[in-house]
């Protein structure tokens, strides 16, 4: 009879690792003991502060208030991205992807109507509302919403770290979760073998059926025990290194920023996430291109022109180096990698954490009962992330294609050489019809066709259509143009500010706690 799975062993902790372990326990009964082991000496990179509106879903998921998510982990709404000074670099250059799905109608129909009627206004304005909602700083929902409920599609922008602490206590204490403070020194099992067991400093062996690698850029268990290769992905995306701050509001009125704001330089970007109590900024750049001084240059400007009253100096600067690719395989034997062990690509569109949500989800809802089925489903897992991967890179190498800024580093982006040929083949087809759900395979893409048209017309790009296909439902398409601009009069009217309802949410969980 095969060995059944019942003793989960997780390896680092962070984000990756409790929300691996509370979507295992909160989904499986209590047949399945989960453990994280996670070392003392090694702390979280915390800086993944954006994230999808997947999350709402997973905290719910593991039973989490939201109340108590928005308070403690200093969390703010996000409604999606803008992108400023990505194309030319020019004063009015800027567009939004916001999370907000298109209207209704096949995406050509959609283009038409927009092109015919409504070119005046960006793409992204003419089929949905949200775009205005944030534009105004105004919040998702109404404050008597049911929690993770709303009138627009949200994620969350919030502190990693704090999300860490918050999810090691709810784990521990409401879901079973068994935690180990220890140090790894030895996998136990031969490479071409099953671990068996971990070696701890402390706490001697610890046993288990199935191992989660969460252990960051290390690698412990996938890459350094298994010795499962990188596949190296600095060819297409340059960016290696951040530069990241802290900065605080200088008083608790100043508004909070509905969406993740990435403004583009001669090297590279910059992130700005609003939180409640401060923004996190992160200047991203190609150090192939760009020397650390060029990009804290760059930094400094953008603070200044952000109006930040505080000057580089005064604050304390991090340096994070990183590698663009992921791991050849995420699920070997009867271990799995999970978060910055299986791969890593640039901060763009806040890939990160929803990769880990998504990762935990397809490990509960095919978990293993017995050792003979596992090869099954790890093969099923790696050709799943495979293309995970392989497609949320061409999502972010879009940004880069479509720019038409002078620049060596983005003049590299554009070369034939550094563009994946499932992306140009796409571009190509792209100039004569809009992307649809038929260029993508997946039910659930990351990426859906939507975000591809919200940053391929945000970037002025130009689809002229050669195809014969009638226009069937013209005048639905414009009624519901129509009624997206009811939409915009309604929400602007009625929607609170940001800070206004994260305000009132925290003074209701205080009241209530």
């Amino acid at each position: 009879m095969s060995q059944a799975i019942k003793n989960v062993v997780i390896v680092g902790g962070g984000t990756a690792g409790w929300l691996t372990a509370s979507l295992l326990a909160a989904r499986h009964d209590t047949s399945i003991q989960v453990t994280i082991i996670e070392s003392p000496e090694v702390s979280s990179v915390g800086v993944g502060e954006g994230t999808w509106p997947t999350m709402r879903k997973t905290l719910k998921l593991i039973g989490l208030s939201e109340k108590e998510f928005l308070t403690t982990c200093d969390a703010s709404f996000k409604q999606g991205s803008r992108f400023d000074g990505w194309v030319t670099g020019d004063s009015d250059d800027s567009y939004q992807h916001p999370f907000a799905s298109l209207i209704n109608g096949a995406s050509h129909d959609i283009y038409n109507v927009w092109k015919e009627f409504s070119s005046d206004r960006t793409f992204a304005d003419t089929v949905c509302a949200q775009t205005e909602v944030c534009a105004q700083g105004l919040a998702p929902k109404q404050k008597n919403a049911p929690e993770y409920a709303a009138a627009l599609n949200y994620a969350y922008h919030l502190d990693a770290v704090k999300l860490a602490k918050l999810l090691t206590s709810h784990a521990t204490t409401k879901l079973g979760v068994r935690h180990i403070s220890d140090h790894v020194m030895q996998v136990i099992g031969e490479k071409d073998e099953d671990i068996s067991a971990l070696r701890t400093r402390e706490h001697g062996n610890i046993q288990g059926d199935l191992f989660i690698d969460c252990t960051g850029l290390n690698s412990l268990l996938l890459g350094k025990h298994y010795e499962i290769g990188f596949v190296d992905k600095s060819d297409v995306l340059f960016n290696d290194t951040a530069l990241t701050v802290q900065v605080p509001y200088a008083d608790d009125t100043v508004p909070i920023a509905s969406e993740t704001i990435s403004t583009a330089h001669d090297n590279g970007w910059i992130w700005d996430i609003a939180l409640p109590t401060r923004r996190g900024i992160g200047c991203v750049y190609s150090s192939r291109h760009c020397s650390d001084e060029k990009a804290r240059s760059a930094l400094e400007t953008y603070l200044k022109a952000s109006g930040s009253l505080l000057e580089l100096d005064d604050l304390s600067v991090r340096k994070i180096s990183f590698p663009s690719g992921y791991r050849e395989k995420f699920w070997h034997r009867n271990c799995i990698a999970i978060g910055l062990s299986a791969g890593f690509l640039e901060p763009l569109e806040a890939s990160a954490l929803v990769l880990v949500e998504l990762s935990a989800e397809l490990l509960v809802e095919n978990f293993p009962s017995d050792r003979s089925v596992m090869d099954i489903l790890a093969k099923r897992f790696n050709e799943s992330f495979i293309y995970r991967w392989e497609r949320i890179i061409d999502f972010l190498k879009l940004h880069y294609v479509l720019s038409k800024r002078p620049q060596a580093y983005w003049q590299d982006h554009r070369s034939d050489m550094s563009i994946p040929e499932r992306l140009q083949d796409l571009l190509a087809l792209w100039k004569q019809q809009p992307p649809s759900r038929d260029d993508f395979l997946a039910l659930d893409e990351v990426f859906p066709a939507a975000s591809y048209l919200y940053v391929l017309y945000g970037m002025g790009f130009e689809t002229r259509q050669k195809n014969s296909l009638k226009f069937l439902n013209k005048d639905e398409v414009i009624k519901q143009l129509q009624m997206v601009q009811q939409k915009v009069r309604t929400l602007t009217a009625v929607m609170p500010s940001n800070r206004a309802l994260l305000t009132n949410l925290k003074k209701q969980y205080n009241a209530e706690a």
